[in-house]
């Protein structure tokens, strides 16, 4: 990278002691702090009030109390349903808010803050306006500031400003709330706290707790729309042809009238969407998964691309020096060489993981080389360098970094470290500059001394959760910015496909198509700057891929940013954690299947319970029209479609939403739902209608009391229907497993226990009347099963998902 991150500064010796006690307590007492809440979920009394001030609650609630004037009581079941859904929905979004709060004190950022002349690690809440906060690679600046002090600190404001290029800082220049540090260090004073820094204020806004704004939560918010207009004129209808049409009783009319309504409310549906994803937030907690944002469990079902960078992901951080090669031609000796290392190592008060390596192979230290300027390590250049001064009066420029990137293609050197690198280690090169460290050109011409030998520790778990993303179809692209062929090696030790080929990013195209191309081909790619990763991510989505990208360094922030789905590992850089929906706080790559796993098993199972909704809301709509062309009684009360939704919808939803499932979330929600659920409910609907219009002819010369006539009527109907909706049930229940047949037989066993128990015939209005109708009724229902079942198949073919 050129212009001002090339430049290097002194080394800052001035430090800053920070407040005392008694002006940090001045100035709390002045309401000077940093009291902007974080927080990862709602509050309880924004829990409670978005699961009980909802449209369809207020809907149901004015019904209910409709029926509980006109009586009975038993036509007003539906509403105590409402009443216990509301309830387990707060109660399950309340222990997801305690599970998220946990997590998020664990994973909480906590700057350096300087008290007394000591630093310490503070929460955000606890600074105040004055506080000298420290800075280092990765940070992420929490308050607005001013500088103080800088050794070569070059910070990140992009996703502030939108301009890509770090900004080198001087003492005097503003810092801004959300930028973040990616090379060398400082200080800085806080001179906005609170709600007064407005980066903070989008900061806040930007993590606050969202509830599922996705593709699922939008198309049951679009189906939900169209529902709530056809309610208004189905009710005036129903209204008229049982009040006037039908010459019925008012309060008669008004209770067929609610029963033609209730059902076309899939109020369950939102209740079970949040419940279901509330689950997934605690069975991920229990796995030290913080999911920062809720739609990252919808995202990560359907992500088809995993960009994995290797160090942090598939290796552990820490490396170890396991050779030095002082290369032939080189004027220092191997003692001098290990001096140079450690008086570089001790001019970065923040060293990286391969610098950590050099700083724990020669503890030794500089021996008497004493540091005048010092260029901090970017991922963007791939090299740091110090300006020595020697114990013999000896000065000199080094540097230290990627050897391909340091020496000319060609040079005896690069033969021997792609060697290395292809063993799966990584290579720096220690090189004499013939220039000084602010020239620009300072690579050209440098004189290479000795090669750094690291070895780096794969994790134990990578190459168990790459062959997991095989199996679900998922493609991991290993994007790293160290050599890559050193990157291939490692890769192809975890057996990842494609480990053969690394590409170089450099010979990447810049055209977004061209690059697409390129890393639809590969699948390990070397010697990629940040700004590329971000570049990789946009290509990759201009493809239709939905990306997830796991990272844990200041490099990865901006990619993190940009991709569907951003996973940080819990002791990654505060920048890192601050941008990704999902930190994983055990470090552990392991981890990323099962927060995969759980997408897959939530949305997939929403969209099977969504068909049973949606089947019952078309089937009421069909019912209601039909009722009011034909001027007919309408053949149910609300205690029986209360019966029906809870047999055929409600019980088995909720256990069918809290399965396993493994298949990969698809797109087109509301189409793919809807396919299966119109023709279902069109079905269903004319079936039942049929068998009502057929039991009216039956026992309109039976001799029955009109009441009777009336109830042998209903109860031939909601047999049929219930039969039918039980057929839709053992559709969406396949593939059977043990459990699955249980709950559809416990479901029937349900209804035949409640026509055979007199005090409950009389409680629901069930009475069956002689064979011939009840038999028809089956019949029927077996017909439209038949139906059923040639149409999922014939959609299935026709409009594949």
């Amino acid at each position: 990278m050129s212009g001002p991150s090339q430049d290097p500064l002194p080394a800052v010796t001035t430090t800053h002691p920070g407040l005392s006690a008694a002006e940090v307590a001045e100035r709390v007492a002045r309401g000077e702090v940093n009291d902007v809440p974080v927080r990862s979920s709602r509050s309880t009394q924004e829990i409670v009030r978005a699961n009980v001030f909802t449209r369809f609650n207020a809907i149901i609630g004015v019904l209910f109390l409709i029926i509980l004037a006109v009586g009975p009581l038993q036509d007003g079941l539906f509403g105590f349903v409402i009443i216990a859904n509301t309830a387990i929905g707060i109660f399950q979004e309340l222990r997801a808010k305690k599970t998220l709060d946990s997590l998020a004190v664990i994973g909480e950022a906590k700057p350096t803050v300087r008290r007394d002349g000591t630093p310490v690690p503070l929460p955000t809440g606890a600074i105040v306006l004055g506080d000298v906060i420290e800075l280092g690679p990765g940070d992420k600046c929490v308050v607005d500031g001013e500088v103080v002090e800088a050794e070569g600190l070059e910070i990140d404001e992009s996703l502030l400003t939108g301009e890509a290029d770090p900004v080198l800082k001087k003492p005097g220049d503003a810092v801004m709330s959300g930028s973040f540090v990616v090379a060398g260090g400082g200080a800085f004073t806080a001179t906005k706290v609170g709600r007064e820094a407005y980066a903070a204020q989008l900061a806040e806004e930007a993590t606050r707790f969202t509830l599922v704004h996705s593709e699922l939560r939008t198309g049951i918010s679009t189906i939900l729309k169209y529902v709530t207009w056809l309610m208004l004129p189905a009710a005036i209808g129903l209204v008229v042809s049982q009040l006037v049409v039908q010459g019925h009783d008012w309060r008669e009319a008004v209770r067929r009238m609610v029963a033609g309504i209730v059902p076309m409310v899939p109020e369950g549906l939102v209740l079970l969407t949040s419940v279901a994803f509330a689950i997934g937030v605690i069975r991920l907690g229990r796995k030290q998964c913080l999911v920062q944002e809720l739609p990252a469990i919808e995202g990560l079902a359907r992500v088809d691309v995993v960009c994995l960078d290797k160090t942090g992901t598939l290796t552990e951080g820490g490396m170890d020096v396991s050779e030095l090669r002082v290369l032939a031609g080189a004027e220092d000796r191997e003692s001098s060489v290990r001096q140079v290392l450690g008086a570089l190592g001790e001019a970065d008060p923040r060293p990286n993981a391969s610098l950590q390596a050099i700083i724990d192979a020669y503890p030794d230290g500089s021996g008497g080389w004493r540091c005048t300027e010092a260029l901090p390590f970017s991922s963007a250049r791939k090299y740091s360098g110090a300006a020595l001064n020697g114990p013999d009066g000896e000065s000199g420029t080094w540097l230290l970094g990627a050897p391909d990137v340091l020496l000319p293609a060609g040079d005896p050197a690069l033969a021997e470290t792609d060697r290395l690198n292809a063993q799966g280690l990584r290579v720096l090169l220690l090189a004499r500059a013939a220039r000084d460290l602010d020239d620009p050109r300072v690579t050209e011409d440098v004189r290479p001394t000795a090669l750094v030998v690291l070895e780096q520790r794969l994790r134990s778990d990578a190459a168990e959760t790459l062959r997991y993303f095989a199996e679900q179809n998922v493609s991991a692209k290993v994007i790293s910015g160290d050599n890559a062929v050193s990157v291939g090696a490692v890769a192809a030790k975890l057996a990842l496909p494609g480990a053969e080929a690394p590409v170089d990013a450099r010979k990447l195209p810049r055209e977004t198509e061209a690059m697409a191309t390129a890393l639809d081909r590969g699948a390990v790619f070397g010697r990629v700057t940040p700004q590329q990763k971000r570049d990789m991510v946009g290509a990759l989505q201009s493809r239709g891929h939905t990306v997830a990208m796991t990272g844990d360094g200041v490099n990865d922030v901006l990619a993190l940013k940009d991709a569907d789905i951003g996973v940080s590992m819990g002791s990654g850089s505060e920048a890192t954690r601050a941008v990704a929906q999902i930190v994983l706080l055990n470090n552990s790559f392991a981890t990323l299947p099962s927060v995969v796993a759980e997408g897959r098993r939530v949305i997939g199972n929403i969209t099977r319970v969504a068909t049973l909704f949606l089947t019952k809301t078309v089937y009421s709509v069909l019912l209601a029209v039909l009722v009011v062309c034909t001027r007919v009684s309408y053949p149910f009360l609300p205690r029986h479609l209360t019966l029906l939704s809870t047999l055929t919808i409600g019980v088995p939803a909720f256990f069918l939403a809290l399965a396993p499932n493994k298949e990969r979330a698809r797109p087109h929600f509301v189409r793919r739902v809807m396919r299966y659920a119109i023709p279902s409910g069109l079905i269903a609907g004319a079936a039942t209608f049929a068998a009502y219009l057929l039991a009216r002819a039956h026992y309109a010369d039976a001799g029955l009391a009109p009441a009777d006539t009336l109830g042998a009527e209903t109860s031939a109907a909601t047999l049929t229907l219930f039969l039918i909706s039980l057929w839709v049930l053992a559709i969406i229940a396949r593939p059977y497993t043990w459990w699955r047949v249980a709950l559809v037989a416990a479901m029937g066993a349900g209804f035949v226990v409640v026509l055979v128990v007199p005090w409950l015939q009389r409680f629901f209005a069930l009475k069956l009347i002689g064979a011939t109708m009840p038999w028809t009724a089956v019949a029927i229902a077996a017909a439209a099963g038949l139906a059923l079942e040639l149409t999922w198949r014939w959609v299935g073919r026709r409009f594949p998902a």
